[in-house]
C-alpha cells in the first residue's frame, strides 16, 4: 500500500457526497488506482456523516457496509486502540483507504512463496506508513499484501473508510511467523446502519 504524497485543495463533504462521487466515475477509472486516489485526497468526510454507520467492539475491529455496488463498495471499519487485521490480500481487486477519524499503521509485506491447496506461504516485511486524515492511501496492484493497526500507543479510536473494486467476500490470510496461508470468507457487521454478524 501506498500513501499519498500529493498536496492538493480539498473540501469537507459528507459520506453521501462521497457515494456520489464514486458512483459518477466509469468503469475504467476504478482501473488506475490514481483515480479514486484523487478523489480521497480532495474530498475529505465529515467524521459526523459517518456516525450512522459506525459500531464498536472491544473485541475485534468492526466491518460496516456504506454503499455497494456491481463495481465497488464502500466501508468503514471501526478501530478501538490497539486492534489490528490479519495479514491479508484483496483477491486481486484494487483497494482505497482513508482515515477520517485517527490514525492508522499499513505494514506491508512481500510474498515470497504461496501455495493455497498446501496453505503453505513465505513472506518478508517490507514498507511501512502511518495514514491519517491528510493521507489516505492505495493499495499497490503488484504487492497488495498488508496489515493494518491501530497502534495502543496513539490511544484512540479510528475510523478507516476503503473502496474496493470490484467487491470480494473472500480474501487470503498469512501468517509471517507459522509460513501459513489460507482463504477466509468475510463478513459485515453491520449492512446500511442493519446489524449483521461479527467479523471473522
Amino acid at each position: 500500500m501506498k500513501a499519498s504524497d500529493q498536496s492538493a485543495a480539498h473540501t469537507l463533504c459528507s459520506v453521501e457526497d462521497l457515494v456520489q462521487e464514486l458512483d459518477r466515475l466509469p468503469q475504467s477509472a476504478f482501473s488506475d488506482v490514481q483515480n479514486v486516489l484523487r478523489i480521497l485526497i480532495s474530498s475529505r468526510v465529515k467524521p459526523n456523516t459517518l456516525n450512522p454507520f459506525l459500531t464498536w467492539d472491544k473485541q475485534h475491529y468492526t466491518r460496516n457496509l456504506i454503499h455497494k455496488t456491481d463495481l465497488y463498495e464502500l466501508i468503514a471499519i471501526c478501530w478501538e486502540p490497539g486492534q489490528f487485521s490479519s495479514i491479508h490480500n484483496h483477491q486481486d481487486q484494487n483497494c482505497w483507504m482513508a482515515a477520517p477519524v485517527g490514525r492508522l499503521v499499513v505494514q506491508n509485506y512481500r510474498v515470497l512463496f504461496q501455495n493455497i491447496e498446501q496453505g503453505r506461504c513465505a513472506l518478508e516485511t517490507s514498507d511501512r506508513l502511518e495514514m491519517d486524515v491528510d493521507r489516505p492511501a492505495a493499495v499497490d496492484p503488484e504487492n497488495p499484501v498488508h496489515c493494518v493497526y491501530n497502534t495502543a500507543e496513539f490511544n484512540q479510536r479510528a475510523v478507516s473508510l476503503h473502496v474496493y473494486s470490484r467487491p470480494f467476500d473472500k480474501c487470503v490470510v498469512y501468517s509471517q511467523e507459522q509460513g501459513t496461508c489460507g482463504v477466509i470468507n468475510l463478513q459485515y457487521t453491520t449492512e446500511y446502519n442493519s446489524p449483521r454478524t461479527k467479523p471473522l
